[in-house]
């Protein structure tokens, strides 16, 4: 296992998943959103997520999309390709678009602007992580769980060199091991 240091535990995350889905019900427009989760590192977000908010009376419809990154993991090169769309029709719908992570700020920003185009009338962004000193993109999420430092995040859905997806708390790796392999610097 990846030497790591937990950030935030398991019952944390879980009250701060319960607040994000209070601060999210009251400001929905419709009791029935469509919840778009980015894969793989938000599938875990978004199940809590959509389970906390089902427990507040939002009956969300769930979609999955998957984007890449191209070029080495040290830096973001910008450029996000769409492996898997929404096949929803979002025309005049209520949609979340929920992610693991904010970084670089080139994901979130090409996803939303597709979802945008696609005509929702009402378009927000949730993400469980926010790492600002990263940001390359002028872009904020409207609802986000925690702020982190800038390190390589695991667990909770979030891995490093396929470990740590499965960790039930949100960690980020020592320096020695994020470092490995090319200094790896931005979640995927």
């Amino acid at each position: 296992m990846l030497t790591h240091r937990v950030l935030f535990e398991e019952q944390t995350i879980a009250a701060r998943v319960q607040e994000l889905a209070r601060a999210i019900a009251r400001d929905l427009p419709e009791p029935t959103p469509v919840l778009i989760g980015l894969l793989t590192g938000a599938f875990v977000f978004l199940a809590d997520l959509v389970r906390a908010l089902a427990r507040l009376g939002v009956e969300p419809q769930v979609d999955l999309m998957a984007v890449s990154h191209y070029g080495p993991l040290v830096a973001s090169t910008g450029l996000v390709q769409l492996h898997k769309d929404s096949a929803l029709d979002l025309n005049g719908r209520v949609v979340l678009l929920v992610d693991d992570i904010l970084d670089s700020g080139h994901t979130l920003s090409m996803v939303r602007a597709h979802l945008a185009a696609r005509n929702p009338r009402w378009l927000r962004t949730c993400v469980l992580l926010n790492k600002p000193s990263r940001r390359q993109v002028t872009i904020s999420a409207d609802y986000v769980g925690f702020e982190v430092p800038d390190a390589w995040m695991i667990g909770y859905g979030l891995d490093a060199y396929g470990q740590g997806r499965g960790l039930p708390y949100v960690a980020a790796l020592e320096t020695s091991e994020s470092t490995k392999s090319g200094a790896v610097r931005e979640n995927p």
